[in-house]
């Protein structure tokens, strides 16, 4: 009896340590007996280990809570230079499989990246009205610049997502940290350009009279207003569109953060439908790290599709991360003089991502 009892008062002790941890028990670092994050230490299931840069952000919050909801993830590391505390503390509490665990400021970051599969990074500040992504870039570079050197140290095998904008300018800066940290695969940085295909997946079944889940309309090019380049000539299911039909289309795909900036009125930029993009994107890279066959996603990747170094196309998305680069297929006359519009604009916007991790 004596034995019993003892057992069920360690139990007391250890469910109360659980139930009434000391201040900031959530966080990495924090001390305790019976700590949150330590409960499940291994994960909660089999699965991934995700870690999101940026988290605390407005794009940071939603896709932490759709990633926590993602059955492929098993240990989800939130990363913010402010305010992971609280979003760690909410999110965990969410009755899925995923174990949360928060890192604040740069002295955890090397903590936050250890042994990821997948590594998100939408941090960055947002768009204004009246800004361009390129008006972004002083501030965002620098933010990107200093994570992927991270990256570089802590899980350089580790698939990149990157959000970031301006993307156009952010990746080719991310290739530069890795080539000089000598971790580069070109198969493994991969901007997220889902965004502008959920935009036209939506426009066009809104024109069409369709679901927008039955729709598929390929985006190439890059991920700022002309370099966008809708193939609406590709569409599927297959069909057609008046010259009127095609200008509207694309302007408005080309012009959907424009939009939403505006329409919220200096309260802040596209968040919420970045985060549904950028957690449907996350989520094909992790099918495609599971071994699942046919996963073909867009996205903004080094490649030999045209003369730049990096264009959005269609990739098909494997164990190693870029598995099979398609080309842009067949395009109409429209298409063709896009097409040229935007290799104009990207090459400086390469260029530019280029010479700032260069300096």
């Amino acid at each position: 009896m004596e034995f019993i009892a003892s057992s069920i008062n360690q139990r007391i002790v250890r469910i109360s340590a659980h139930l009434n941890p000391p201040p900031n028990s959530q966080m990495e670092g924090s001390c305790g007996l019976l700590r949150r994050g330590n409960c499940r230490a291994k994960g909660g299931s089999p699965g991934f280990k995700v870690a999101i840069l940026g988290a605390a952000g407005g794009i940071g919050q939603p896709l932490a809570m759709l990633m926590k909801m993602n059955p492929l993830v098993s240990v989800l590391h939130l990363y913010d230079v402010v305010n992971t505390p609280g979003v760690t503390a909410d999110i965990s509490h969410m009755d899925t499989g995923a174990v949360v665990r928060g890192f604040l400021g740069k002295e955890q970051l090397e903590d936050a990246l250890t042994g990821m599969d997948l590594v998100i990074i939408p941090a960055g500040v947002p768009r204004k009205p009246g800004m361009s992504r390129d008006d972004l870039f002083n501030i965002n570079a620098g933010i990107v610049k200093t994570l992927c050197e991270g990256i570089s140290k802590s899980c350089p095998n580790a698939i990149v997502n990157l959000i970031s904008n301006p993307v156009n300018s952010t990746v080719p800066i991310a290739a530069e940290v890795f080539k000089k940290a000598g971790t580069y695969d070109p198969k493994r940085l991969l901007g997220v350009t889902m965004l502008d295909v959920v935009r036209a997946n939506t426009f066009v079944a809104e024109v069409l009279g369709l679901d927008p889940r039955e729709v598929n309309v390929p985006v190439v090019g890059g991920h700022a207003g002309v370099t966008i380049l809708p193939l609406l000539s590709q569409v599927k299911p297959p069909c057609s569109f008046t010259v009127e039909e095609t200008e509207y289309l694309t302007s408005r795909i080309q012009n959907g953060g424009t939009e939403v900036v505006e329409a919220k009125a200096g309260a802040g930029s596209a968040t919420l439908s970045m985060a549904y993009a950028a957690v449907k994107f996350a989520d094909a890279c992790l099918r495609g790290l599971r071994g699942d066959a046919g996963v073909v996603e867009c996205a903004f990747v080094s490649s030999q599709v045209t003369e730049l170094p990096f264009v959005a196309t269609k990739v098909r998305l494997g164990r190693n991360g870029v598995e099979e680069i398609y080309p842009l297929g067949p395009l109409n006359e429209f298409e063709r003089a896009g097409l040229e519009k935007a290799k104009k604009e990207l090459g400086g916007s390469i260029e530019k991502g280029i010479s700032f991790a260069r300096k």
